[in-house]
C-alpha cells in the first residue's frame, strides 16, 4: 500500500514532469494544428533548448530560470530557420516528405549537439538545488514546484496570446480554413513562420526545465517526441486544453507505475492509459479541434 505521503509525493513528480510534456506536447498541437505539419524532430528542440539554457548559465552565470527566457529565443530563431529552409519546401506535400525531413533533422541536431557539448550527460544547475519545502511528512523540492509555477505562467500568456491578439485570431482562422484565410487577406506564411517559432520556443523552455529536473544527453528527444505525439493524441488532435490535461495525466500515470511497479514499467503503464482512452474515446479526450 503507498501511504498519503507518498501518494502526495508521486502527484507533485508525475505534475512536474507532466507540465514539461504539457509544453512540448502544447507546442507540437500549434504547429500541427495550425501547419498541419509532422514534426518528429520536435523533440530535438527540447534537447537543443536544454543545451542551450546550460551554455547560457555557464557563459553569462545567470540563474537557471531566467535562462528559460534566454533559451526559448534562440530557440524560436533556430525554428524559424528550420521552417524556412527545410519544412517549407515539402510543406502541402506528401506527409512521407515531412516524416523524412524530421528525420533526417533528428540525425542533424543529434550529432551537432555531440560536435559542440560532447556526448556525457550534463545537468542545469539550479540555485534551489537540493532545497525543498516541507509539509508535515512531505518534503517537496522547490525545482519541482517551480517548475509548475514557470509551466502554469506560459500558459496563460499563450492563451491570451491565442484569444486576444489579433495574431491569435489568425493563427485560429488559419488553423480552420487555410485558404478561405489567405483569400481574407492573412499572409499564412507569416502565420507559418510565428506558429512554428511558438512552438520551438515552448519545447525551448521545456528544455531547460528538463535540464533542471533530468541529466541529459543529444539523445533525449526521441522519447519526449513520442510521448507529446502521444499525449495530443490523448487530449485530441489541435485541442490545447486537451494537450494539458492529457500531459498531466500521462506524467501522473508515468510516476504512479514508477512507485508502484518500479521503473522499468514507467512508459508500459503511461502508453497504457493511452491505449485505453482511444479505445473508450478514439478522437481523444476532447476530440479534434472545431468539434
Amino acid at each position: 500500500m503507498i501511504d498519503l505521503s507518498t501518494l502526495i509525493l508521486t502527484l507533485m513528480w508525475g505534475a512536474a514532469i507532466g507540465c514539461i510534456y504539457v509544453l512540448l506536447a502544447t507546442g507540437l498541437n500549434l504547429i500541427f494544428g495550425v501547419m498541419k505539419l509532422v514534426n518528429f524532430a520536435h523533440g530535438e528542440l527540447l534537447m537543443i533548448g536544454a543545451y542551450m539554457g546550460y551554455s547560457v548559465c555557464i557563459l553569462l552565470g545567470v540563474n537557471a530560470y531566467i535562462a528559460v527566457f534566454f533559451s526559448m529565443g534562440i530557440v524560436a530563431l533556430i525554428g524559424i530557420a528550420v521552417e524556412r529552409l527545410c519544412f517549407r519546401r515539402v510543406l502541402g506535400s506528401d506527409k512521407l516528405n515531412e516524416i523524412f525531413v524530421s528525420l533526417g533533422l533528428i540525425l542533424i541536431f543529434d550529432n551537432v549537439a555531440v560536435l559542440l557539448w560532447g556526448g556525457k550527460s550534463k545537468r542545469i544547475i539550479s540555485p534551489f538545488e537540493n532545497m525543498s519545502l516541507t509539509l508535515g511528512e512531505v518534503s517537496i523540492s522547490y525545482d519541482w514546484l517551480i517548475a509548475v509555477v514557470f509551466v502554469i505562467v506560459i500558459l496563460i500568456a499563450l492563451l491570451f496570446l491565442i484569444k486576444k491578439t489579433k495574431i491569435g485570431m489568425a493563427m485560429r482562422a488559419t488553423s480552420q480554413k487555410s485558404q478561405t484565410s489567405m483569400l481574407m487577406g492573412i499572409n499564412i506564411e507569416r502565420i507559418y513562420i510565428f506558429t512554428f517559432a511558438l512552438g520551438a520556443a515552448l519545447a525551448g523552455a521545456a528544455g531547460v526545465l528538463y535540464g533542471i529536473i533530468f541529466p541529459f544527453n543529444p539523445y533525449i528527444g526521441a522519447l519526449p517526441t513520442i510521448k507529446a505525439f502521444a499525449i495530443i493524441i490523448l487530449g485530441g488532435l489541435g485541442s490545447i486544453p486537451g494537450a494539458i490535461i492529457g500531459g498531466l495525466l500521462y506524467g501522473i500515470a508515468e510516476q504512479t507505475a514508477v512507485i508502484s511497479l518500479g521503473g522499468i514499467w514507467r512508459n508500459a503503464v503511461a502508453f497504457s492509459v493511452l491505449i485505453i482512452v482511444l479505445v473508450l474515446r478514439p478522437k481523444g479526450l476532447f476530440g479534434e479541434k472545431g468539434e
